[in-house]
C-alpha cells in the first residue's frame, strides 16, 4: 500500500443525539461540534475525501456545509436510520458506494484528535500492509491499572500481592477515535476491525469520546485550553 493509494474518511452524523441534544450541531469552544474532526479530515493531506452519511442534509445546509470536492454528502437509507441500527451496516453502504484503497473512519464526538495523529496512524497502516503485519487498524487508550469486575474480585492482578502498577499487564480500550481498513477486511469480518488488527494508542489529550454531558464538558476545557495555549504560543 503506497502513498498515492486512495484513503476515503467516513464521518457518519445524525440529526439526532440520545444524551445530548442536538450534539452534532451544538456550539463546542466556539463552532459547532462536526466542523471539528470535518475540519482536521479535511487539512490531512492523505485523505482523499470525505464522506458524511446523514439524515441531517437540510442542518448541514444550515450551517453552511454543501458538497464539493472532498465533500460527500450522503442521505442516509431509511431503513439505515434509528438508534438501533449498526454501525457497521452504515458503514457497509459507504463502501458499497464510493470505492477506495482503504477507509478511515471516526465520528463527530472526537473532536480533539490532530492531523498528525491521523497521519502517524495512516503511516502505520501502510508499512503494516506493505509488511502482511495487520489488516486493519483501531485506536485505544493504554492501561496500567488495577481492574475489578462488578462483584468485586481482581481482573489483572493480585490484591494480596501488590505489585507497583508500571509492572501490571497492559490492558488497551478501544476509544472509538479512529479505525483503518480496507474493503476486503471489512467483507471479511463484516466490521471495520479484521481479523489481524493493530491497535494504535492515541494521545491522551486527543482521546475525547462525547457520549454525555460530563463528557462533553470536560473535552470542551480541553479545547479552550488548547485554543489559549496556542494563542499564546
Amino acid at each position: 500500500m503506497s502513498k498515492s493509494q486512495s484513503c476515503v474518511a467516513l464521518l457518519p452524523m445524525k440529526a439526532h443525539s440520545q444524551r445530548v441534544a442536538g450534539k452534532n450541531f451544538r456550539l463546542f469552544a466556539g463552532k459547532p461540534l462536526f466542523r471539528w474532526i470535518l475540519d482536521t479530515l479535511l487539512s490531512t493531506e492523505s485523505i482523499s475525501s470525505v464522506v458524511i452519511n446523514t439524515d441531517a442534509r437540510d442542518l448541514l445546509e444550515s450551517h453552511g456545509l454543501v458538497e464539493s470536492e472532498k465533500i460527500v454528502i450522503r442521505d442516509r437509507r431509511s431503513e439505515l436510520c434509528g438508534d438501533e441500527v449498526s454501525m457497521n451496516r452504515i458503514l457497509a453502504d459507504d463502501i458499497a458506494s464510493v470505492p477506495s484503497d482503504f477507509y478511515l473512519m471516526t465520528h463527530t464526538t472526537n473532536p480533539l484528535l490532530t492531523s498528525e495523529t491521523i497521519e502517524r496512524a495512516l503511516k502505520q497502516f501502510r508499512q503494516a500492509a506493505i509488511d502482511n503485519t495487520g489488516d486493519s487498524l483501531f485506536s485505544v487508550n493504554h492501561h496500567k491499572t488495577r481492574f475489578y469486575r462488578k462483584d468485586g474480585s481482581p481482573i489483572n492482578h493480585d490484591p494480596q500481592n501488590l505489585i507497583p502498577t508500571q509492572d501490571l499487564e497492559s490492558w488497551y480500550e478501544e476509544n472509538s477515535n479512529l479505525y483503518l481498513f480496507t474493503e476486503s477486511s471489512f467483507r471479511e469480518t463484516g466490521s471495520r476491525i479484521g481479523t489481524n488488527p493493530i491497535l494504535f494508542e492515541t494521545p491522551r489529550m486527543e482521546s475525547s469520546d462525547i457520549d454525555d454531558m460530563t463528557e462533553w464538558r470536560i473535552a470542551e476545557v480541553l479545547a479552550l485550553s488548547k485554543q489559549l495555549f496556542d494563542a499564546q504560543s
